[in-house]
């Protein structure tokens, strides 16, 4: 793994937290990690952005950012309204590969879900996903409704020609519900990809030493942690 897209399901579905987590797993595993953001939209100049919020749980990685737009919108059209140029997919491609040659691994998080437009031409983080030949990490919600979502991800990005590394639950609550248990068994198949971790909910909120001894217990080996899918749905499992 040298290039690694985040992608999720939809907004506000905790891919700062999971992009952290990972590299906060990787760093932990001695891995020397950076963190591409290529648009950031909603703040302004000066105010801490994604990858600066993944440096600050994570530990030391390098974090990038390519564009910021003030409006909390599509970066498409946050771009349009600033009056700024976009970031295309080739933009995005030539930087993460740059990242690639000083560091082990290399996150980069998306805005949105994978179909939201980053320029005018249509462009997402899947052109630049193609571009790079690099794998989507897709992280998704726990409850009613995320397994609808999670199979039109994954099938878009199949129809693109992209590889689906798995999928991790963004926020999983300290008391799920039927839907959520039931979820643990049943993302594996909207996905065609395994699950690959669990997040607790607002572990964003943690200290960052907390966050950072905790996220291997989070993640699956396949994403330098030590969390087991077996146990977590034997632990869950639906009665």
């Amino acid at each position: 793994m040298t290039v690694q897209m985040v992608t999720g399901t939809g907004t506000e579905i905790g891919k700062t937290v999971v992009t952290a987590a990972l590299a906060a797993a990787a760093l932990a595993a001695g891995r020397s990690v950076a963190v591409l953001k290529p648009a950031q939209t909603g703040l302004l100049p000066g105010e801490r952005g994604d990858a600066d919020e993944v440096a600050r749980l994570a530990g030391p990685v390098t974090a990038a950012e390519l564009a910021r737009f003030p409006d909390p919108l599509a970066p498409a059209t946050a771009a349009r309204r600033a009056g700024a140029a976009p970031v295309g997919p080739e933009e995005v491609a030539e930087a993460a590969a740059k990242l690639a040659t000083e560091h082990d691994l290399v996150l980069v998080e998306g805005a949105g879900g994978l179909l939201v437009r980053f320029d005018e031409r249509g462009n997402t983080l899947a052109e630049a996903a193609r571009l790079l030949a690099a794998p989507l990490l897709v992280v998704v919600p726990a409850a009613l409704g995320t397994l609808n979502a999670t199979a039109l991800t994954a099938e878009a990005a199949r129809a693109r020609g992209l590889e689906l590394t798995g999928t991790v639950i963004g926020g999983w609550p300290e008391q799920p519900g039927l839907a959520e248990r039931c979820n643990t068994e049943d993302l594996t198949e909207a996905a065609g990809a395994p699950l690959l971790g669990a997040v607790p909910w607002g572990a964003g909120s943690l200290s960052p030493e907390a966050f950072r001894a905790a996220a291997p217990k989070w993640l699956a080996p396949e994403l330098y942690g030590r969390w087991d899918a077996a146990g977590f749905r034997e632990t869950w499992a639906a009665g």
